[in-house]
């Protein structure tokens, strides 16, 4: 297992483009099954999450192909091998969005429970009854998720939670359904966003994604064409963090800005300086005096779990008490402990985090638990005194594309060994 190799106490410093957004490209990669014709996708990231679900794909008779660095192309068959294989989906949580695509294209499905991140409980209950809404018949045995139906009929479909993977799975199920369907209380995400942009782009009818009421009507078939997927706003708040937390001044380009309002909002809060323009982000971070705050995570647009560890890191050296509660998985706070073992002080209670700035972090043997803990391990290496070693990488390779080489270009001392 390959493991990263830190020396801290480096300012972070200079420009650094983020990458496409890794939760809209899985999303949309999942989305393009619905095309009759060559889906080209631009600004894919090369993560190991769109390595695994492009693998998937390929089983299933997909026909994938790299056009350039960020450039994909995909072709799906007139009839697909319907069971996705249990060693690959075991490792992506993203492969539950292949249901509604198949479903609603080729009538049936056959996906074991996916796996991915150990963050907390993500049930499907919400993506089964979206889809048993649209008249798929859904079955679990034994770890096997299976689905088949007809002609998906649309339907009114109310969430009681604001669930990103069951809007998408349920958006892309309606695209195909004869008639219309309505989501209620449907998350609203900058992701979902793209995924509606996108299937609009292929002829798809999809109204008032970015909202909690969306409306699809569905057609008969989808073309093929090309699209652009967006930036990803966590990775671009992690080196938005990661340049607080070093004291030093980062510019981010190809970012959407208000995409990492609450993000932006807090560390001004902070004291931390950040000026945004129409593309990029500069956060300033020299010389300042940090403030200690309180965080609470929501579902968009409050401020996202995926950023409360890379904060939890940052704030573990801001002088006071910070607090962080954490509303949507219970296990993020499993990254505290490894945090502590660089000389935090932080207080697990429950779903709440209460953390008192020290002078400094100290260089440690730290091992990530998964990919937003791995990030939160590297701004805590950034920010420590001496080195840092960091095991099981492999959890940050699923969603930072050439994290490396982007950091060495800030001043980062950092190696993989």
């Amino acid at each position: 297992m390959s493991k990263l190799i830190i020396t801290g106490g480096q300012p972070l410093h200079g420009k650094v483009k983020v990458s496409g957004a890794k939760n809209a490209s899985l999303a949309i990669l999942c989305g393009a099954l619905l095309a009759e014709d060559e889906v080209v996708l631009d600004n894919v990231p090369d993560i190991s999450d769109v390595r695994i679900l492009l693998e998937i794909m390929g089983t299933m008779g997909v026909k994938v192909r790299w056009l350039g660095e960020e450039t994909l192309s995909l072709r799906s068959p007139k009839n697909i091998e319907d069971e996705a294989p249990y060693e690959l989906v075991k490792q992506l949580r993203a492969s539950n969005l292949l249901l509604g695509p198949m479903l609603t294209r080729y009538g049936k499905a056959s996906i074991s429970l996916p796996g991915g991140c150990n963050i907390g409980i993500r049930p499907m209950d919400l993506h089964f009854k979206g889809l048993i809404n649209l008249g798929a018949e859904m079955n679990l045995e034994r770890g096997i998720i299976q689905g088949k139906t007809g002609r998906l009929t649309g339907s009114r479909v109310y969430l009681d939670f604001p669930s990103v993977g069951a809007t998408e799975n349920i958006i892309m199920a309606a695209c195909l359904a004869d008639g219309q369907t309505v989501i209620e209380n449907a998350a609203k995400e900058p992701e979902i966003v793209d995924l509606a942009n996108f299937l609009n782009a292929l002829g798809a009818k999809v109204r008032g994604a970015g909202t909690d009421l969306i409306k699809i009507e569905g057609q008969h078939l989808l073309k093929g064409g090309r699209y652009t997927i967006i930036p990803d706003r966590i990775e671009a708040g992690t080196f938005m963090v990661a340049a607080a937390a070093t004291r030093g001044k980062v510019i981010l380009e190809s970012v959407i800005p208000r995409h990492l309002e609450p993000l932006t909002a807090k560390l001004r809060e902070a004291n931390v300086e950040v000026e945004v323009s129409e593309d990029t982000i500069c956060v300033n971070a020299a010389n300042i005096e940090a403030k200690s705050i309180d965080i609470k995570t929501m579902p968009y647009p409050g401020f996202p779990t995926d950023m409360q560890s890379q904060m939890m890191a940052f704030l573990s050296t801001v002088p006071g008490t910070s607090i962080i509660v954490e509303n949507i998985f219970e296990n993020r706070f499993r990254v505290a402990d490894e945090i502590k073992r660089m000389g935090a002080n932080i207080k697990v209670e429950g779903r709440m985090a209460v953390i008192e700035g020290v002078a400094s972090l100290q260089g440690a043997k730290v091992k990530a638990s998964d990919l937003r803990a791995g990030a939160a391990l590297v701004i805590a290496a950034l920010m420590a005194k001496g080195e840092t070693e960091i095991g099981d990488v492999h959890y940050i390779d699923r969603g930072y594309a050439n994290l490396e080489p982007k950091l060495t270009s800030l001043g980062a001392l950092i190696r993989r060994s």
